[in-house]
Order: structure tokens, then C-alpha cells, then sequence
């Protein structure tokens, strides 16, 4: 049947209610598509131009950073490389939550959105930001779905924790109708119950998106479904990632069940940060939005940028974002720096990953020596076929606790529990570990599943 509609909104109806608003989407996407082209030197003088207008504007206008600068006896004009960004402080958490009034402008640009992150790193925070840092989010969100298969027009479900509704009527059925204009299907990914996938079954073959849009971990679980009882019935679907780790044996899944993922990475704050392409080489940074940077605490105190191939902190800086500046937040997530090597699909933005997690998911060894949440991935590919779910919980004493909710039976198959023992005594020698089969793992309130627990002192 052909697709009337789909180039109807995306040429004509998307076009004009983003103009209706007063949102020059289509226009900052236009120029997007051109700037991913330019070398990764033309991107950096471009973030250095943005970054003292946003300095300026912050040492004029907040009392924060008129304090952090004079402190150091600077001036935005001194912030002449992307380099210089490291004579400023981490903006890390606590001082995030601590310092929003103080960092809240008291001129236009004005805050238009206020919200609080889900938590997932056990602190939330609530952050503010202008009309124009919203219209950059959504061209950078719009170009680097775009990579992945997903434009305007396309019917696309998604796979996503669910919201409570709006608590009035107008507000539910203008949410409604918005999602129905834009053929947005949203099916709620947080139970995972064989009805549930069932139903997401139904309403795939139902809705036939064009493309899926997932937390990695839901996607994963409902592709297993989808493999093991033999359903798929359709053609390839492009499924783009989000919210959690990717992890190498749900890429595998979701691939057989629907088509190519997509692998994105992002957060609240700042929303997109990177985006994998159709070569999956790492993920473009959202150089004309963010600056990136990947950093490493050294023994003593001082702090570094990560060296390509090494694994460093995240810290962005949100470049249009006037009204309630985040300069060098730290996200709390750790990832692969890569260096400036082009990639092979010719674009000039800088790439980093993989994405390693959260830094409150690295786990220690007997001797307090930091071990990446990653260890399990590995071995988690070869075990993957026996299990549901799993999770790693490292308890105060340092033992760690492997839960497991296997696809058979109460217990696991003799040969993959002794591969899990041995992979444990490799990596984390002399830690004690438990392997405790449960009927299932409970997600967190923003639905997602944390594949890493590592328990703090209260």
C-alpha cells in the first residue's frame, strides 16, 4: 500500500506546525546535515565561538559564574580552544542541585523548561534551559535518529517507560492527538511477562511501524521473545537504542527479530550526546550542540582528557543553553575516547564509545581495585541463551551477589554456572559469588533495568 500520508507530514504538516510554534527545527536540521561534513578543526572553532558567547552571557548574568571566573582571575575572551575549558571546575551533582538559582540568568533568555531528571544514578537533579537549547535538542535528536533509519513521517513505536498521564483531560487528549498527528505509538516496556511481549507482539503487527524506538534492555527481552517462538512476520525494522547500555548479546537479539539497531546515548540534562551511524564504528558527538569531553581523575587529584583508547568520565557542556548554563557537567557515565580518526561514512564528527556505564557501576576486587561493570558482558554472550535477565550486585562486604532469572526451570544449567565462577575468580579475584536465581528483577521508577548494582554505605 503506498504511503501518502508519511511524505505529506514530513514535507508539508511537520514543516509548518514546527513554524506555527515558532521552532526552526527544519531549518537547523538543514544546516546540521551540512556541519556534520566539516572536519572535526572547523567543528572545535565553531564550539570555541559558541563557548565564549555562552561564558559572556554567564559571567555577565549568573552569579555562579561570575564568582568561578573571578575566582580564577579569568575572562570568557581567555577561552580561545576547546583546551581551555579544563581551567574551569567540574560541575559535578551535588553542585548542580545546590547551585541552580545561583546559576539561573536573570535576563533573557529566560528559562521555558524546567524539569528533574529520573534518578537513575541515585541523584536526581532539575535542570532549566531556553527556548533555543529545545530547538538544538530536537534537530541534533532528529539528525542522529535519522542515521539510524527514523524521519519525519515514519509510524514509529516506542518501546519506552511510561509516564504517568497528564492529570487533566485537555492535556491527556492534546498528548492524544499529538502522538496520532505524528504517528507516534508509544507501548509501555516495563512489565516484561510473556502477556506483555505478547501484546507488544500484537500491536507491532498491528501498527507495522516503519521503525522502533527502545530502552536497549526492553528491546532486547521482547527480540528473545520474538526469536524463540519463531513470530517475526515482517520485514526489517530499524530499531534505535537508548537509556540503557546496548549490550553486545541484546544487539545480537534485537538484529534477528526486527533489522539494524542503532545504538544512542544521552541523557536529561543535555538529551542527545551521541548517535551510532549506519557504519556502528563508536558514536558521532553532538559537536554543533555539545562540547564532549572524556576525562580522568589522577591518583593525585589533578584531572586529564582521556587518550584515545582509554576510558574516561563524561562531561559535556550544553552550548546554547544560556539561561542556565551547565559548563563541564560531569554525567556520571564513562566512555571510550577515540581520538579524531574520520569515519568511514565521511562525517567530521568527533566519536567516542563504547558507552561503559555509570562510574557508581564499576565494581572493586578483593584488593579495591576498580573492575569495570562490564566484566559480565563477555561471558554474558556465551550464558545470554539460558537467561531472561540478569543483574550484578556488589554488597558492601565486596561479595557479589549474580541474579538470574533463567528462561527454564529454577536453577542454571551446570555448564554455565561453572563459566560465570571461573569468569568471576578472573576478573574479580577473591570475591565471594553467589549466583541467586529469582523469579524476576524489579525495574527502577523510570522503568529501565540497571544491570549493575554496587551497594553504598548509607
Amino acid at each position: 500500500m503506498i504511503d501518502l500520508y508519511g511524505p505529506l507530514l514530513a514535507k508539508a504538516l511537520f514543516p509548518a506546525f514546527e513554524a506555527a510554534r515558532g521552532r526552526p527545527t527544519v531549518g537547523l536540521l538543514r544546516s546540521l546535515r551540512e556541519t556534520e561534513r566539516w572536519t572535526p578543526g572547523a567543528l572545535r572553532d565553531l564550539q570555541v565561538g559558541l563557548l565564549r558567547r555562552l561564558l559572556r552571557h554567564a559571567y555577565r548574568h549568573t552569579a555562579f559564574y561570575r564568582q568561578v571566573l573571578d575566582e580564577r582571575n579569568l575572562s570568557p575572551e581567555d577561552f580561545t580552544a576547546i583546551e581551555d575549558l579544563a581551567r574551569l571546575p567540574l560541575l559535578e551533582r551535588p553542585i548542580v542541585r545546590a547551585s541552580i538559582d545561583a546559576r539561573t540568568a536573570r535576563v533573557p533568555p529566560l528559562p521555558v523548561i524546567t524539569k528533574t531528571t529520573s534518578g537513575s544514578s541515585g541523584e536526581p537533579v532539575t535542570v532549566r534551559y531556553n527556548a533555543e537549547s529545545r530547538h538544538w535538542r530536537d534537530a541534533i535528536r532528529w539528525r542522529g535518529y535519522g542515521w539510524g533509519g527514523y524521519r519525519i513521517g515514519m509510524r514509529a513505536l516506542h518501546y519506552w517507560g511510561m509516564a504517568p498521564p497528564p492529570a487533566s483531560w485537555w492535556k491527556r487528549k492534546k498528548v492524544e492527538v499529538d502522538r496520532l498527528v505524528k504517528r507516534d505509538l508509544y507501548v509501555d516496556s516495563t512489565p516484561r511477562g510473556d502477556d506483555a511481549l505478547a501484546g507488544a507482539v500484537a500491536q507491532i503487527r498491528k501498527f507495522r511501524p516503519q521503525v522502533i524506538v527502545a530502552y536497549a534492555n526492553g528491546a532486547g527481552a521482547l527480540a528473545r521473545y520474538v526469536n524463540d517462538r519463531g513470530v517475526r512476520d515482517w520485514d526489517a525494522i530499524p530499531v534505535l537504542t537508548g537509556a540503557e547500555r546496548l549490550l553486545p548479546h541484546d544487539r545480537t537479539a534485537i538484529e534477528q527479530a526486527f533489522g539494524p539497531a542503532f545504538d544512542t546515548y544521552g541523557c536529561r540534562e543535555v538529551m542527545l550526546i551521541g548517535s551510532e551511524c549506519e557504519v556502528h564504528d563508536g558514536m558521532h558527538t553532538s559537536m554543533e550542540n555539545l562540547i564532549v569531553e572524556l576525562v580522568v581523575r589522577e591518583p593525585d587529584g589533578a584531572v586529564r582528557a582521556a587518550r584515545p583508547g582509554e576510558s574516561g568520565e563524561v562531561v559535556v557542556t550544553d552550548l546554547h543553553n544560556l539561561a542556565c548554563p551547565m559548563i563541564r557537567y560531569v554525567t556520571g557515565d564513562l566512555a571510550v575516547a577515540r581520538g579524531d580518526a574520520r569515519c568511514a561514512c565521511g562525517r567530521g564528527l568527533v566519536r567516542i564509545g563504547p558507552i561503559e556505564g555509570r562510574v557508581t557501576e564499576t565494581l572493586v576486587d578483593a584488593q579495591g581495585r576498580a573492575v569495570s561493570g562490564l566484566v559480565f558482558n563477555i561471558v554474558l554472550a556465551i550464558v545470554g541463551d539460558v537467561t531472561r535477565a540478569f543483574q550484578v550486585v556488589q554488597r558492601l562486604d565486596r561479595s557479589i551477589v549474580f541474579k538470574v532469572v533463567p528462561f527454564h526451570g529454577d536453577s542454571l544449567p551446570e555448564r554455565e554456572t561453572r563459566i560465570l565462577r571461573e569468569h568471576a575468580e578472573r576478573y574479580l579475584p577473591g570475591v565471594p559469588l553467589a549466583i541467586e536465581v529469582v523469579p524476576e528483577i524489579p525495574l527502577t521508577a523510570a522503568g529501565k533495568l540497571r544491570p549493575v548494582v554496587v551497594e553504598r554505605p548509607a
